[in-house]
């Protein structure tokens, strides 16, 4: 038996060596090259245990797989796969294929941080080996499925990429698409990467097969010959190109360590296996990669060494489930042509009907067609293997006839698509496809054209120099192929979170596992069992990505409680996005709550921030315990700042959060007071500093000053100091105009400076001709000054009006933008005081304008006062209320006794001396 085996392929060995001696320079290099690969090939024919080599998403693998498992029925199935993804296998069954198996980790636990999310994809589809084998496996009685790859720890634990330095993005790349992102950004493992890593081969075998990428070479030259080869035909020539692709692949120390460490590894996980199970060799079959079915590791076979030591798994904690894939993120994620998986799956089913092959398929997979009983059969003996690949290298290409009824079809399928799609086709346009398609075919040495002449064909007659639609004419040509088929978790493989938001949704009556979007109305007022749907519709909002469920109508506010609500909802879309939620936790309110607590705590937090999570905690958690947590967090965050970065947020946040508080409970919460009296003394601090620091705007000073304002009378009522603020204001000495002008406003509010003299201030900047070019910002810090002092709208809509009417246009000019992005910036609180106050002082109406004179240029009337013979009323008024009298006498000094026997009492004489004050009292009696 070894000599039969010794001699299998001698005459190939002999033809080889005679062509390295011939074509080369001297037989040593290419002689070692050629009887290397002759060597490989025997010594994986040779393996008692049956090595298997298959290619990613190949249907003559797929083909072949299921017709080996027919005839040879093993026992024990050892697929390279990630090891610990096992127990998902079953619930393959739950699906539509295409799905990934995933396994994910939210935290990296012995890895670099910014690794974090771990997550390793293992894309799956009909048209493929390793579904024939697990369907196989797990629907045949007394077989056992062995997945015998590295685990998705180990796939990050030999990962170069701390070594290596990023890629730098294409920026001419387009823009991947929904379908092409289903993967996000996790590692992919699949079953059989087979394709050359030396460049000039690839171009090499692109330019003389006259093909454009690698996935059609392979379509044409191994694919379709290869799609009805005997069992040992195909075994030999996968080896045969595993054992190229690998001699010939550049000599990367990292690449091929990893390579050799998966080999080892899954050989030592099976020796493991039958040394524990006793089980035959023979009754066995090793699933691979073409790639590593032709290995050199001192490991391989059931008679290799045992030296190999599996490193332990790390400390991260991984997390396993199902994700739905597509064709285009396959194609996208592993390098491939556009379209090329869509093109197997057709190439899939016509190699079943050519070969009447019965395929395998889970028992109630979705989407499948119910399969036939398999007949248990006892298993074939395994005979030695004569030399088929001789005979097939030296066999001429078989051109197919060609199939007129097929690409005429095709012709004229893709002009009745190109016609929905907007393009102005013909008839005329079909038999130019037809032609065209059988004219690039030959000028490529095809007798029939295979779907990608089809495609070229199309796009030069129907898409001629533009793209009326969405879709071009390649795109087109892909769909009309087979379509990107797009996979989908069935809802008993889905997580708990995951099934907990389908049944709290399921009042809604929609079809949450569909793709696409769906409109969901909500008439809270009239079925209150609708207002918990808001509440998840609300949540996943703030957790799933842009577009997953997008309101309408309706809003959610703090103290607002909704009536109605509209949604479009694109949950099936997105089934990725909530399976890795489900990740994360067994509810998304726990989710939620954990993101919100990480997102306080995080290193970077400030206290903008984590009042957002604050906010965020009552409007979607109604948690009182979990925002008191988060609100002495911000508290902490708060006193440790030391720039005012953040205090425009924090007083928006803050104000709507008292306002809240005030109107929903009966006290304030313990947090907010001392987070209003921290902010008090922590502002007071910082304002004259932020004054005169230059990084510090005039928005975020206004806003400070805001926080101080605002919140004086509840600071002050819990025991803080007028007289730090007063002080703080005095210490400020701002440079800058539109600071300065933000502090005359401070002034005011503390009643250091009048509005009359804030009024003479404005009028003398503009007298002043060295002063006029900086005048608008004096006006911007007066408009910011609104946020603080909203008293001073009749003062800044009075300055505003003279700059337009007093200065140059050189200077008022450039202003006007620096105007309005001022009122854009703050426009939800300052645009509408200005614009009431405004509206207060100017006419209503345009011919009232002409006759209209500004209040600030009007002279005030003098009043009207009565004689001073009648102010013997106001005598008598306070001669019959002497109290006032002698307590106004006391403070002016007038120390007379007031009495009624006295001829002239003090008031009277203090009347005689101060007429002024009876005759306005007089006057005020006569008006009343």
């Amino acid at each position: 038996m070894t000599a039969t085996h010794e001699g299998t392929f001698e005459a190939l060995r002999g033809q080889l060596r005679e062509a390295a001696t011939t074509f080369a320079d001297g037989p040593d290099a290419l002689e070692g090259i050629l009887l290397g690969m002759v060597d490989d090939v025997d010594r994986a024919v040779r393996e008692p245990l049956e090595v298997f080599p298959v290619c990613h998403h190949s249907p003559a693998s797929a083909v072949a797989m299921a017709r080996r498992l027919r005839e040879k029925q093993p026992k024990v199935v050892y697929l390279e796969l990630c090891e610990d993804m096992t127990p998902l296998l079953t619930e393959l069954r739950n699906c539509r294929l295409p799905v990934a198996v995933q396994a994910y980790a939210s935290e990296a636990d012995g890895f670099p941080a910014d690794w974090a999310p771990l997550s390793v994809v293992a894309p799956i589809t009909e048209a493929s080996a390793e579904y024939q084998a697990i369907a196989y496996a797990l629907d045949t009685p007394g077989v056992e499925l062995v997945l015998v790859d590295r685990s998705s720890d180990h796939v990050f634990q030999w990962d170069a990429r701390a070594e290596r330095p990023d890629a730098p993005d294409d920026p001419d790349a387009p823009p991947a698409e929904e379908e092409a992102a289903l993967h996000g950004d996790a590692v992919g493992v699949e079953i059989g990467d087979l394709r050359p890593r030396f460049a000039e081969l690839e171009e090499h075998l692109l330019r003389h097969g006259r093909v454009r990428h690698w996935s059609e070479w392979w379509h044409q030259y191994v694919e379709l010959p290869l799609g009805d080869a005997d069992h040992d035909t195909y075994r030999q020539v996968m080896f045969l190109i595993g054992s190229l692709f690998r001699r010939l692949a550049p000599g990367d120390p990292h690449r091929v360590r990893v390579d050799e460490d998966r080999e080892r590894h899954m050989w030592t996980r099976m020796r493991e296996h039958l040394a524990a199970t006793g089980t035959d060799p023979a009754d066995c079959v090793y699933v691979c990669g073409a790639f590593h079915a032709a290995s050199r590791v001192a490991e391989f076979g059931v008679d290799g060494t045992d030296t190999f030591e599996i490193s332990p798994r790390s400390a991260t904690k991984w997390l396993h489930g199902l994700i739905p894939s597509s064709h285009a993120a396959i194609e996208a994620q592993f390098g491939l042509a556009a379209g090329s998986v869509s093109i197997a799956a057709t190439q899939w089913t016509k190699n079943l009907k050519r070969t009447r092959v019965k395929p395998y398929r889970l028992t109630g997979q979705a989407g499948a067609k119910k399969a036939a009983p398999v007949k248990t059969l006892p298993p074939a003996p395994q005979a030695a293997a004569a030399d088929q690949l001789t005979g097939f290298l030296q066999r001429p290409p078989v051109l197919d006839k060609l199939d007129e009824a097929e690409l005429l079809g095709w012709s004229v399928d893709i002009v009745r698509a190109a016609r929905r799609n907007g393009y102005l086709a013909s008839t005329a346009d079909a038999i130019a496809v037809f032609e065209t398609s059988i004219l690039l075919a030959g000028m490529r040495d095809r007798a029939k054209p295979t779907p990608y002449d089809f495609q070229d064909a199309a796009v030069t007659c129907i898409e001629k120099d533009a793209v009326p639609g969405r879709r071009d004419v390649r795109r087109i040509v892909e769909i009309m192929m087979g379509g990107d088929r797009i996979g989908q978790v069935g809802y008993d493989a889905l997580p708990p979170l995951a099934r907990d938001v389908h049944d709290r949704l399921a009042p809604l009556n929609l079809k949450l596992q569909q793709r696409g979007v769906q409109r969901a109305l909500l008439d809270i007022a009239g079925r209150p069992e609708l207002g918990p749907c808001s509440d998840v519709l609300w949540m996943l909002r703030r957790l799933m990505p842009e577009g997953t469920a997008r309101p309408i109508m309706g809003e959610r506010k703090l103290g607002e409680r909704p009536i109605q609500e509209s949604w479009d909802l694109a949950l099936g879309t997105h089934q990725r996005a909530l399976i890795e939620l489900g990740y994360e936790g067994v509810s998304i309110e726990q989710v939620l709550e954990q993101r919100l607590r990480r997102r306080a705590y995080d290193p970077k937090a400030t206290a903008a921030t984590v009042l957002e999570t604050v906010e965020d905690a009552t409007l979607y958690l109604n948690s009182r315990r979990l925002a008191e947590e988060l609100g002495t967090r911000a508290l902490e965050v708060l006193s440790a700042e030391r720039t005012v970065d953040g205090a425009p947020e924090v007083l928006r946040r803050v104000r709507r959060l008292l306002a809240y508080y005030r109107t929903s409970e009966p006290t304030l919460p313990s947090w907010i007071e001392s987070f209003t009296k921290t902010g008090y003394a922590h502002y007071c601090t910082l304002l004259p500093t932020a004054f005169t620091d230059e990084d510090a705007t005039v928005r975020q000073v206004a806003a400070m000053l805001g926080f101080l304002f605002s919140m004086e009378t509840l600071a002050l009522s819990l025991g803080c100091d007028r007289t730090q603020l007063e002080l703080a204001v005095a210490q400020s000495h701002p440079q800058d105009p539109s600071k300065t002008a933000l502090l005359w406003a401070a002034q005011v509010h503390l009643g250091t400076m009048t509005r009359t003299e804030l009024r003479a201030k404005c009028d003398e900047l503009l007298a002043n001709p060295m002063v006029v070019p900086a005048y608008p910002r004096y006006l911007s810090g007066l408009l910011h000054a609104l946020e603080p002092v909203p008293g001073l709208a009749d003062v800044v809509v009075e300055a505003v009006s003279k700059a337009f009417g007093r200065l140059p246009d050189q200077v008022l000019l450039p202003w006007l933008p620096t105007l309005i992005t001022s009122l854009r910036a703050g426009g939800t609180e300052l645009a509408p005081l200005l614009i009431r106050e405004a509206g207060r002082m100017f006419p209503g109406r345009l011919p009232a304008l002409d006759a209209w004179i500004p209040p600030w240029k009007a002279e005030p009337a003098p009043p009207v006062l009565a004689p001073r013979k009648q102010s013997v009323r106001g005598a008598t008024l306070l001669t019959a209320h002497p109290a006032t009298t002698d307590a106004l006498a006391h403070l002016l000094g007038c120390d007379d006794p007031w009495t009624t026997a006295a001829p002239e009492p003090a008031g009277a004489a203090l009347l005689d001396r101060y007429p002024t004050t009876a005759e306005a009292l007089e006057a005020l009696l006569v008006r009343a």
